[in-house]
């Protein structure tokens, strides 16, 4: 694939990845998010951030199942980095405009909603992860620490599954499309090994 067609594609998923947050600011000044716009905004981007970890996990397993699109690969660090962007926006709304900054506020949800502990350890693990997201940081690590460190996200992604589910009433199953889908996703990267070596296992020596 050329770099001009590269550069586009990136353009394309800039414009995919801001354009749901200018739609939610316009309508956060417009005050057109509902009876409770400070629930929607914090819903608004947990479900963004979960989708973009979903379909960052999923770029692996992909590229594996279907070769010809390994190109994908270039474009994993961009949407796990929106994921965090995403994710920094969801703890600001608590931390603004839930908590009002108060940190004897957040305290005391911390130690009465475990929603928003398991929502907390989902941003601390992501944290590292975009910190070492650049080239200097792989070199400096070294590729197989790097990649140990990096595995994080998938109990990050875990996390902010349980706190999606913690947080919603008793029987609201909203949260079960992204479940199937994170589950989906990490279940293939052991199955399509499995296959490997099982493919390879059957393979024939040459006499």
């Amino acid at each position: 694939m050329s770099n001009r067609v590269v550069i586009a594609l990136k353009v394309l998923v800039h414009v995919a990845c801001l354009a749901p947050i200018a739609w939610l600011v316009f309508h956060l000044l417009e005050n057109t998010l509902g009876p409770d716009p400070t629930h929607a905004a914090a819903f608004f981007t947990g479900r963004g951030t979960l989708r973009l970890l979903v379909i960052t996990l999923a770029i692996t397993p992909v590229r594996k199942l279907v070769p010809k699109l390994g190109w994908v690969i270039r474009f994993r660090r961009m949407l796990g980095l929106y994921a965090f962007f995403y994710a920094c926006l969801h703890l600001l709304t608590y931390v603004w405009l839930y908590s009002g900054f108060s940190l004897a506020a957040m305290i005391d949800d911390i130690s009465q909603r475990k929603f928003i502990t398991a929502g907390l350890a989902a941003w601390f693990l992501l944290l590292p992860l975009a910190l070492t997201s650049t080239r200097w940081s792989i070199r400096k690590l070294g590729g197989r620490n790097w990649n140990r460190l990096h595995r994080l996200v998938y109990v990050a992604a875990i996390s902010g599954v349980i706190h999606y589910w913690w947080g919603v009433k008793q029987g609201v199953r909203t949260p079960l499309g992204i479940t199937v889908a994170l589950g989906i996703v990490l279940a293939a990267r052991p199955l399509l090994a499995w296959a490997k070596g099982r493919s390879s296992r059957e393979v024939v020596p040459e006499a």
